[in-house]
């Protein structure tokens, strides 16, 4: 299996919608529908943001039967270093 190539930092900022997302993230989990609230976008929208970021490896994705939480990676040190720039820039 090839390794996946690296995660362009573009991608991870692409729109405001992936900035809202990683910015109410930062706070803690949530799932898709507490995401849409508190980021006042659509569910349509705040699914496929979370597609995207779940594929590059910023958010986990954790399963209660049909019920789907997201939460950062913080593990990730990319993760953390954005993590550390939203922090600095919202507080």
């Amino acid at each position: 299996m090839e390794p996946k190539p690296p995660v362009r930092i573009e991608e991870i900022f692409k729109s405001k919608g992936r900035m809202l997302i990683l910015k109410v993230l930062v706070q803690g989990e949530l799932n898709i529908t507490a995401i849409g609230t508190e980021t006042g976008l659509g569910n349509a929208a705040v699914q496929r943001h979370v597609k995207a970021l779940t594929a590059m490896e910023i958010l986990q994705e954790k399963r209660f039967g049909r019920i789907r939480i997201y939460r950062l990676r913080i593990e990730d040190e990319r993760v953390q270093s954005i993590k550390t720039f939203l922090d600095l820039w919202t507080n």
